[in-house]
């Protein structure tokens, strides 16, 4: 069985698939706790399903890298397998990066190495592509720049807005990382062969 920590800054849609997953008695992983850098919608999904949260405002902190001490002395708290980005929007500190990679997880909202950074739909829409996609990716001290474990094809439909585009690209995401975690958990996929780090 994997415990996850999963680290959220909004409404954790991404979030809830996988613990619709996890209440499945044959799924092979648990979320053991959410963390957040902001008072997070996503955070209240915590008392839906009866799991621990916790939040480390960035903006409490003197700096990035004390933010992350905090934070990763929060994570460390749970002894988790995995440590899933979820629609969090913040970087973190390379010693971060380093004590918990290559278990250490993102979803982004494009086809990488196309359209990293934080407006992968914003940046796909004003490209004027016709496809964009999901990724899943081990995380290292770059920009959406780690290896990917999984990713998808999206098509751009005409006249789709940012929200019309982002909404179908979740859908992509969720069973990406519902998969992926399910891949790890069985051996299929090995995090360190992964590993850049």
């Amino acid at each position: 069985m994997l415990n996850l920590v999963v680290l959220i800054s909004g409404a954790g849609s991404n979030l809830r698939s996988l613990l619709e997953a996890c209440r499945d008695a044959e799924y092979p992983a648990r979320v053991v706790a959410i963390g957040a850098d902001r008072d997070a919608d996503g955070l209240e999904l915590g008392e839906e399903y009866g799991i621990s949260t916790f939040t480390v405002p960035f903006t409490s902190h003197p700096s990035r890298e004390a933010w992350g001490d905090e934070l990763l002395a929060q994570i460390q708290l749970w002894d988790a397998d995995l440590v899933v980005l979820s629609g969090f929007m913040r970087l973190l500190p390379p010693r971060v990066v380093a004590a918990l990679t290559p278990n250490l997880l993102n979803t982004h909202p494009a086809y990488l190495p196309e359209f990293p950074g934080a407006h992968g739909v914003r940046d796909a829409l004003a490209a004027g592509v016709a496809e964009t996609g999901a990724s899943l990716i081990v995380v290292d001290t770059g920009v959406d720049d780690g290896p990917v474990i999984a990713q998808e094809r999206v098509p751009v439909l005409p006249g789709d807005t940012q929200a019309s585009l982002h909404e179908r690209i979740k859908i992509v995401e969720r069973r990406l990382l519902v998969q992926a975690v399910l891949d790890i958990a069985n051996g299929h996929v090995d995090l360190k062969e992964h590993s850049h780090i």
